[in-house]
């Protein structure tokens, strides 16, 4: 990055995987001064503290933002309306408050209230992340070639989102700007409902029998392992998801449920040509998610 730091201070309202991946970006890109960082324990305070990733420290959300020029809540999405009340009054003016969360809508519901004036609230929603949590599992390179989502407010000031933009873009990710329903639908495909359908498979397997059981556990093939992997992911985080963003989830589980009972009526009657037919089509999705450089 040229041109020096884009801000003096940035705060991080949580600092566990995605709050540790983006101090680790700032770090190595210079686009800040100086990292405050706040969590629910000193414990993981220290842990980032022995890490590098943060100059200042506290376990007070208030006292982490204050004076920040950006504050970044980092936290899952049903604690966001406590964190935003109470970091509120300390916001300096002119301070620039945004988030990570994979629902728009909720944070909007949740954070805009407490926003004072003067302060510019603009969500935004950085699509990365692994099932890793905890500050050790974040790494400067998670948002390399990623997409950013930002849901900006009507009246949010364009120079100021420019300035967001920029932030993003130096933690190397491409940027879109949707509204916060449009966005809420479109994770509830490619994120949420994949979760939910992993959690539920897995779920699936721990219900049986304690020798098929380990039997499914010992030679997991590619696609079992790989549900493993996602629904490995923060159970608090994934939680908070499914309840802030339900109606948009329910809508497109409704059109899978649809879509799988086809599924069902094909290889009960031995209709090849339909389930070839199926999977061709899906086959060039698969294609394209590769081609758009996000596999």
């Amino acid at each position: 990055m040229t041109g020096g730091p884009l801000f003096k201070r940035v705060a991080l309202i949580g600092i566990g995987h995605l709050g540790s991946s983006i101090a680790h970006a700032i770090r190595k890109h210079g686009l800040a001064d100086e990292i405050a960082a706040s969590a629910r324990t000193e414990a993981t305070l220290e842990t980032a503290k022995r890490l590098g990733i943060a100059d200042v420290t506290d376990i007070d959300p208030a006292k982490a933002a204050a004076g920040a020029d950006l504050v970044i809540l980092c936290a899952p999405l049903g604690a966001y309306a406590g964190l935003a009340e109470a970091i509120g009054p300390a916001l300096k003016a002119g301070a620039i408050l945004t988030d990570i969360g994979s629902a728009k809508q909720c944070a909007v519901r949740d954070v805009a209230p407490h926003v004072p004036e003067g302060v510019h609230f603009i969500p935004s929603h950085p699509v990365a992340g692994q099932e890793h949590s905890g500050p050790e599992s974040g790494f400067a390179e998670l948002f390399e070639d990623r997409f950013c989502v930002m849901t900006p407010l009507p009246d949010s000031d364009p120079a100021v989102i420019d300035r967001l933009v920029r932030f993003w873009k130096g933690c190397g990710m491409d940027v879109e700007f949707m509204d916060p329903a449009h966005h809420d639908l479109v994770l509830a495909l490619t994120s949420h409902l994949p979760h939910l359908i992993a959690y539920s498979i897995v779920g699936t397997a721990d219900d049986l029998e304690t020798d098929l059981k380990s039997e499914v556990i010992r030679y997991s093939a590619g696609g079992f392992r790989d549900f493993t992997r996602i629904a490995g992911s923060n159970p608090v985080m994934w939680r908070d998801i499914f309840l802030n963003n339900r109606e948009a989830v329910l809508e497109v589980l409704g059109r899978f449920n649809e879509d799988l009972s086809a599924l069902q009526r094909a290889v009960r009657r031995g209709d090849g040509q339909a389930l070839e037919d199926f999977f061709t089509r899906t086959r060039d999705i698969r294609r394209k998610v590769v081609a758009a450089k996000q596999a």
